[in-house]
């Protein structure tokens, strides 16, 4: 089995110490999680200051925040991360966890036209990797195959949800990928998520599933976004397929979102256009030998970042401990992984890193999400630690 070694120079992102780079270590000298700083001279605990990563995302500026905050030394970067790694736990020593606590962690699905796509296949395959490659065809028959141009709630996209309908070809799907509201759920429960280094789950009883690479924005609760963040949107394709009404069970299951390495703040070295003009590769390694490469191109995002943001925070919703949204992924892998016309789905062992030039880089092992660390400290956990060390 391949071994996880985390790095400097494979996490930080390319730029290095250059952004505010926030981070969220645990300590076992308080049995306890710190919001963090990471610094070309350590990583540095900023929770006397801010006890959460959402108090840090609820400053007017986090990254001056984060920049001019001071505490105790933690520790070199490089020694946190060799102690990250889930498959060479070593006691006593701090390891990085995912980059946010409290917020509310949501995604946006059917946001690229490829996955639009993947997801009428999904639909009309009825969970069935069998019945991919024929519904693929069926669907682009109907479709064509570039749908980027396409703006939703168009007039464009409404001619043509109309000619659809029609033709008996309207899809669930179509709705939030070419109408006018964004497709917007919750993904996993607050403080759920994974980090780099973690295991990430998928449901053993799934036969077509497969990862998400995504970038995530983080969002105050005023709307604000604030920074980003990398993300796997771990999907089970086959449950999801067999009815859309089984997307809490295809998307939230134990360790199946991962975010990471750090959260990096907003500021003169990173905004929202890095976000979207960010290109996210992927790479899937497998103890069997098998390998898969492919990425996703936010450029070719149907809707823009900010438009989702907009629609998932606003009168008719508050998130009072601000939010991450999973901004959705073009990446659908067809490539058979086993016998013609089965398509990929996750092995156990399986290595999934993801990355971007601004963000570094996110890496898990795959396995089913019940043999996974089983999530225990929750919201109560994290009052109750930050409570007896005297930070709130």
């Amino acid at each position: 089995m391949a071994t996880l070694d985390l790095s400097e120079e494979t996490t930080l992102p390319s730029d290095r110490y250059a952004g505010a780079l926030a981070a969220r270590v645990w300590r076992p000298d308080v049995d306890g999680p710190s919001v963090a700083a990471a610094r070309q001279d350590g990583v540095f605990d900023l929770s006397a200051m801010f006890p959460t990563m959402r108090d840090l995302c609820e400053a007017p500026s986090p990254a001056e925040a984060l920049r001019a905050a001071e505490g105790p030394r933690i520790g070199a970067l490089k020694d946190i991360l060799a102690h990250t790694p889930r498959d060479k736990p070593l006691s006593g020593h701090p390891r990085l966890l995912a980059p946010i606590d409290l917020q509310a962690i949501k995604a946006a699905g059917v946001t690229f036209a490829q996955s639009l796509l993947e997801r009428v296949i999904e639909e009309r395959a009825r969970g069935s990797r069998e019945g991919a490659a024929k519904a693929r065809e069926e669907i682009v028959r109907a479709l064509g195959e570039d749908l980027s141009s396409l703006r939703p709630g168009s007039a464009a996209a409404m001619r043509l949800k109309t000619a659809l309908v029609e033709a008996g070809a309207w899809s669930q799907y179509l709705e939030v990928g070419i109408g006018p509201d964004a497709e917007v759920f919750t993904k996993s429960q607050p403080m759920s998520a994974v980090g780099s280094g973690d295991d990430a789950g998928f449901h053993s009883a799934s036969l077509w599933n497969n990862p998400e690479p995504e970038v995530a924005l983080a969002v105050a609760s005023s709307g604000a976004i604030v920074g980003a963040t990398l993300a796997n949107d771990v999907n089970l394709r086959d449950f999801e397929g067999r009815s859309a009404l089984l997307l809490g069970k295809a998307k939230d299951q134990n360790a199946s979102c991962a975010l990471g390495p750090f959260l990096r703040f907003f500021d003169a070295t990173f905004s929202l256009d890095d976000v979207r003009s960010a290109t996210i590769s992927l790479t899937v390694e497998g103890d069997d030998g098998f390998r898969l490469e492919g990425g996703s191109s936010m450029a070719k995002i149907s809707r823009d970042p900010s438009d989702i943001v907009a629609q998932t925070i606003g009168a008719n919703h508050a998130y009072p401990d601000g939010f991450v949204l999973l901004l959705g992924t073009m990446f659908a892998p067809v490539a058979d992984r086993g016998a013609p016309g089965m398509g990929f789905t996750h092995k156990t062992g399986d290595i999934v890193s993801i990355e971007t030039e601004k963000l570094g880089r996110l890496v898990n092992r795959m396995r089913p999400c019940e043999e996974c660390e089983r999530w225990t400290f929750g919201a109560g956990a994290l009052m109750r630690n930050l409570a007896r060390r005297g930070l709130i």
